[in-house]
Formats: structure tokens, C-alpha cells, sequence
């Protein structure tokens, strides 16, 4: 294992869940910001794990676990809802969304 100091990793973290919500903020396609929210599971993952590691607890690891099993399930249903949204609209475009609420 290497020495890699906390702080260093929790920066990546965080650096790598701002990415993903700059990703979900600013993009209007549906599969792009599905895998921003990807990104987000994963950063707040890596910081859980870290924090495990720094005191010597296996918990963290127990966290990822139970967020990938999390973003597994947000695939599913977010792919199942891209499908039927192409389906209707012929877009992936996340403003038509608006043509379905009448």
C-alpha cells in the first residue's frame, strides 16, 4: 500500500465530485449527465474508502459496496427512462422533457 497522504486523495475526491456536478449542471443530454452522476457515486466512494483506510476500518469498503450496488440501480432505470424518452421525443435532449408535463 503506498503512503499517499488523506488529504491528497480526499482532494480528488472532491475534484472529481465537482466534475460530476459541473457535468450534471451544465449538460442537457440525458446520457451525459447519468454519467456525471457516475462520476459523483464514484468520488463520494473513493472518499468513503479513504477514510476506512486512514483508520484502518473496513466501512468504507462496505459503503462503495453498497454504492455500486446503488448506481447499478440507477443505470437500470435511467437507461429503461433514456429508452422510452427516445422512444417518444426521437431526443435525449433533457428540454423536451417539458413537451411531457401536459
Amino acid at each position: 500500500m503506498s503512503n499517499l497522504p488523506i488529504e491528497a486523495g480526499l482532494i480528488l475526491s472532491g475534484l472529481l465530485f465537482l466534475t460530476g456536478l459541473l457535468g450534471v449542471i451544465t449538460r442537457r443530454n440525458i446520457l451525459f449527465m447519468l454519467m456525471s452522476v457516475e462520476i459523483m457515486f464514484n468520488a463520494a466512494g473513493l472518499a468513503f474508502v479513504l477514510a476506512g483506510a486512514q483508520h484502518g476500518q473496513p466501512d468504507g469498503q462496505v459503503m462503495l459496496i453498497f454504492i455500486l450496488a446503488m448506481a447499478a440501480a440507477e443505470v437500470a432505470v435511467g437507461l429503461a427512462l433514456i429508452l422510452q424518452m427516445n422512444r417518444l421525443q426521437k431526443t435525449v435532449d433533457t428540454d423536451a422533457m417539458n413537451q411531457l408535463r401536459d
